[in-house]
């Protein structure tokens, strides 16, 4: 018998040779994860011993590792153990450490943050094939929630520029800096399983293609939670397509107490944007580039800003579907639609359009009377082809009537957000520059009187209202037209069937 197992015993171990080198852990190579040595040349010491032999998982036992910038490279897995923390170090007590940015001859064009990429905490540059996963922490203690330019500090935790086959997964980050993941010409990209707790933007994800963003839940009240981009930091434009953003959950709570589990609301009046927290799902701001081929599903939005898709510097920003979803306490719009003509980027560029967008399966509370949902263009650059489905939003109401006269300026070039067009004075739709718009099985619920039309359309042409029911406060007209061609009303409460072919004014 004896014998026999012996004989099993070596063909095992010539079938099957013993596997070393592929895990390297960082104590090997020096790292103390005591929280107080600065072990950023024994991280990068593994990380090289790794490459060196191909590649490998760069592992972090249980401790806390204090370092500035580490620097990834192909074929590299940083796996974090349950317990393990790799903490961003303080520039006040350790010194300038960080790498500094690198020079970039288009920042004029987009936010500083996005024009650079090595004052990170984690940088990968024209890499391959990198993972980081495993159940530890990021946190980001000693990153600068800025944007400006200083020597020796950092910015972001994980930022990653040029690079393929990347997958961030199951960890944490806590207070990840201006930006917790910025990711800029990747693609092949999957972050999944991600919990988030920051204090700025969370994810960045900026002319990237073929994007998986799943299971992650991501609390960011300063900023956005998760944010497709397409700026000119690369030198030329480059959409941001074929995404999907699925399962997801985003708030605007307090900072760190959603990772620490007590959900809170003191700072909501102290934001720096105007005292709304942000923490959405949001297309836009940096657009020159565009976005083509995305689906959001199944995601959750509480005590934040609704949903934006934007485009103002020239990109093309089509073929987008929204589906099940539900959002609780909205702070501004539930949805906000906005091509306008910042044209932040080379001079010369035309001005981009939005169209084919499909939105269904919708459940909001818009907590804030200030604010109502807004589809908008500019003059001469209708956004196109938009059907809503199946939405319903009740809204807090209680807006005064003065607001219901409110002019609502174009502010074209302004930067992209609904607070930008003060109080709006529609409760559920504000429909502006916009060809073939249908609103299909659509409630609005006010909680409280408000004397603003439902819905308000102004230069629109091509509207379908079906299955359309609306709240309305006394003599208050339910559906404001200005400019108006062929719109076809039907089976909407409290209107009447109608099909209008052109109309000046109209109150209905």
């Amino acid at each position: 018998m004896y014998r026999i197992y012996l004989i099993i015993s070596i063909i095992l171990t010539i079938v099957i040779p013993v596997q070393s080198g592929i895990y390297y852990n960082v104590r090997d190579y020096g790292a103390q994860g005591d929280g107080v040595t600065i072990d950023t040349k024994a991280i990068d010491a593994t990380i090289d011993a790794a490459s060196k032999s191909g590649g490998g998982t760069v592992f972090f036992p249980a401790g806390t590792y204090l370092s500035f910038t580490i620097h990834l490279k192909s074929y590299i897995t940083l796996q974090f153990d349950n317990g393990a923390i790799l903490e961003a170090a303080g520039t006040e007590k350790n010194g300038f450490g960080y790498d500094k940015a690198e020079p970039n001859q288009f920042d004029m064009y987009q936010d500083f943050g996005h024009s650079h990429w090595s004052n990170s905490l984690i940088y990968g540059e024209n890499l391959q094939n990198i993972a980081i996963i495993g159940l530890g922490t990021i946190y980001g203690k000693g990153l600068t929630r800025e944007g400006f330019k200083t020597v020796g500090m950092a910015n972001k935790a994980i930022s990653l520029k040029l690079c393929r086959n990347v997958v961030i997964k199951d960890i944490s980050i806590l207070m990840g800096g201006h930006f917790a993941i910025l990711a800029t010409g990747v693609d092949n990209l999957t972050l999944d399983n991600l919990k988030v707790d920051t204090n700025r933007d969370a994810f960045d994800i900026d002319c990237c293609r073929h994007v998986r963003v799943s299971n992650c839940s991501v609390n960011s009240p300063y900023d956005d939670a998760i944010c497709l981009k397409s700026s000119y930091a690369l030198g030329y434009s480059r959409s941001t397509e074929d995404v999907t953003i699925t399962n997801c959950f985003v708030s605007g709570f307090d900072r760190t107490t959603f990772l620490n589990g007590t959900y809170k609301k003191d700072e909501a009046n102290t934001v720096p944007d105007k005292g709304v927290v942000t923490g959405r799902i949001k297309f836009g701001t940096e657009s020159n580039g565009g976005f083509r081929n995305i689906t959001i599903s199944n995601c959750t939005f509480e005590f934040c800003r609704g949903l934006a898709l934007e485009t103002v510097d020239g990109g093309i920003l089509e073929d987008v579907t929204v589906d099940n979803i539900v959002m609780k306490d909205i702070q501004n719009a539930p949805f906000f639609l906005r091509l306008g003509a910042r044209m932040r980027g080379p001079e010369g560029t035309p001005v981009g359009s939005i169209r084919r967008i499909n939105i269904s399966n919708v459940v909001a509370y818009s907590q804030n009377p200030k604010f109502c949902s807004m589809i908008m263009g500019i003059p001469g650059h209708p956004i196109e082809d938009v059907k809503l489905n199946n939405i319903l939003i009740r809204v807090k109401g209680g807006a005064p009537k003065e607001q219901a006269q409110k002019e609502v300026g174009e502010h074209e070039k302004s930067y992209p957000d609904p607070q930008e067009f003060g109080d709006m004075p529609a409760y559920g739709f504000y429909i502006r520059h916009v060809k073939n718009i249908e609103l299909n099985h659509v409630e609005l619920i006010l909680e409280n009187e408000d004397f603003r039309p439902a819905i308000i359309l102004d230069d629109v042409r091509g509207a379908g209202l079906n299955f359309v029911k609306a709240d309305k406060t006394g003599s208050t007209p339910t559906l404001l037209l200005r400019n108006v061609q062929e719109i076809k009303i039907s089976n909407c409460t409290p209107l009447k069937d109608k099909l209008i072919k052109n109309t000046i004014a109209a109150e209905l």
